[in-house]
């Protein structure tokens, strides 16, 4: 499902213009992670896409649905959103309530809120965890089930604010798998985040924001690795991009196969 962006500006009731003609279309089926510094514009321009925030000027249309026509509760049959901090989304004594309440609230058919409702807790590694209240669980875990409780919606998009921040190395690891799951399943991926060694490993597209404007935007590896121009938004390219800078390897490296390979082809020529 296709996001149309046209001339949006946004500002805040006390004055502060936190977007600037922002005009941007995401692809459905596209995967796009959206960086800048705090305060870039980046949080603002996706809580327009589900009409959490309405436009000060200009329009933003979902799969051909003007936000600004439709109710926040319409908009998530088409766009799901996992919240940075999963204590803001989670309310149900267990997790399989949890999960089951936003399929449910669609009006889908109980059949199928069953089957949403066991593929989400598999892909998220909760199907052991189904009674527990979820305010029992780590913080990990409390993501997770923040997570499910979207996926299990099967809306064609899916937002991803931050999903990393506090996870450590075995949660983003199950992320990166939903990621990958949703991806071949042709859900179209936005996730908002810090994380750019993340960012390049799982996202297709990235778009740099900086004082409300799109700064860069094109393929992974062509924007992480202008790392003057991602300066000025406070934005490192990833390890390895440096890593490769430093060792004078061809092409601009964002994953790790691509690091190997490259690095390959070098010890080659050099035999």
């Amino acid at each position: 499902m296709k996001i149309e962006i046209r001339d949006l500006e946004f500002s805040y009731p006390a004055g502060i213009q936190a977007l600037r003609g922002i005009t941007l279309t995401i692809g459905s089926g596209e995967q796009v992670a959206i960086v800048g510094q705090n305060g870039a514009g980046k949080t603002t321009l996706v809580r327009h896409f589900n009409g959490l925030l309405q436009p000060t000027s200009g329009e933003i249309q979902i799969g051909g649905w003007d936000t600004r026509k439709y109710s926040v509760a319409k908009l998530a049959s088409r766009i799901g959103y996992v919240f940075q901090n999963p204590d803001e989304q989670l309310f149900s004594r267990d997790v399989k309530t949890e999960v089951a309440f936003g399929p449910k609230n669609l009006g889908y058919p109980n059949e199928q809120v069953e089957i949403l409702v066991h593929e989400a807790l598999e892909m998220t590694e909760l199907s052991d965890k189904t009674e527990m209240n979820p305010y029992d669980l780590s913080p990990t875990w409390r993501k997770m089930v923040a997570i499910a409780s979207i996926i299990s919606m099967d809306t064609p998009i899916v937002i991803f604010d931050e999903p990393t921040t506090g996870q450590d190395a075995a949660n983003i690891a199950r992320i990166a798998n939903v990621i990958k799951v949703l991806r071949e399943r042709g859900k179209t991926l936005i996730t908002i985040t810090h994380d750019i060694d993340f960012c390049a490993e799982n996202f297709e597209r990235v778009i740099a924001m900086s004082q409300g404007k799109i700064l860069l935007d094109g393929k992974a590896n062509e924007v992480l690795g202008q790392e003057d121009r991602l300066a000025t938004t406070y934005v490192d390219p990833p390890q390895l991009t440096r890593l490769a800078t430093r060792l004078e390897l061809n092409d601009t490296i964002i994953r790790e196969d691509m690091f190997l390979t490259e690095l390959h082809k070098k010890l080659t020529r050099t035999l």
